[in-house]
């Protein structure tokens, strides 16, 4: 037994039946290309620093078990710059999208087995910050920093995790489905993996 998937929108299933051709002709092509150049151009300016610096990565690589870092780091670093613009444009959508699901996975492991702490300060500054200090900060960081930042840092690691998590799912999306209608895939190569 094969599972289909319909996408179409059938006037009979749409309480508005004009729109059918407007959603498959317009609606659907450009939210399915809107998403995949917002992620892709989304990896591509995170790994715009990493292509300026592909060594940078090493300790990182070898700290999650992937040697030699000299190896991992520049692949990542052309893994994300150069294959979210591939996704982006739509080019080999499915094998470049799956390489990235997995290492957005990896970094969604990392964040999570690695969070940020329970605090920002030391004791000391801590102390610093009641004893004057604060003049140096404005009064939102003050008040963000008066327990010591676990407040912040726990909104760091809410941002790192969930959109990792966005990543991860967006790509693996990607990988499964293709680039879609309006990709390079389709267009030029006239076939997908």
């Amino acid at each position: 037994m094969s599972m289909t998937f319909d996408y179409g929108n059938q006037k009979q299933r749409l309480f508005l039946p004009f729109l059918s051709s407007f959603y498959d002709g317009l609606a659907q092509p450009l939210a399915w290309v809107g998403l995949r150049v917002a992620t892709g151009g989304m990896l591509a300016v995170a790994g715009w620093p990493k292509i300026m610096a592909p060594m940078a990565m090493n300790g990182f690589v070898e700290g999650l078990g992937f040697y030699p870092g000299w190896f991992w780091s520049p692949l990542l670093a052309a893994m994300q710059f150069f294959g979210g613009i591939a996704i982006a444009v739509g080019l080999f959508t499915r094998p470049i999208a799956l390489a990235n699901a997995v290492m957005l996975a990896i970094t969604l492991y990392f964040h999570m087995a690695n969070p940020y702490g329970d605090r920002f300060l030391t004791d000391a500054g801590v102390e610093f910050m009641k004893t004057g200090g604060a003049q140096y900060f404005t009064p939102e960081a003050v008040q963000q920093l008066a327990d010591g930042g676990a407040r912040f840092l726990s909104r760091v690691q809410e941002k790192a995790d969930w959109l990792s998590l966005l990543w991860t799912g967006t790509a693996a999306f990607y990988a499964a489905f293709g680039g879609g209608m309006w990709s390079v895939d389709r267009y030029l190569m006239k076939k997908e993996f």
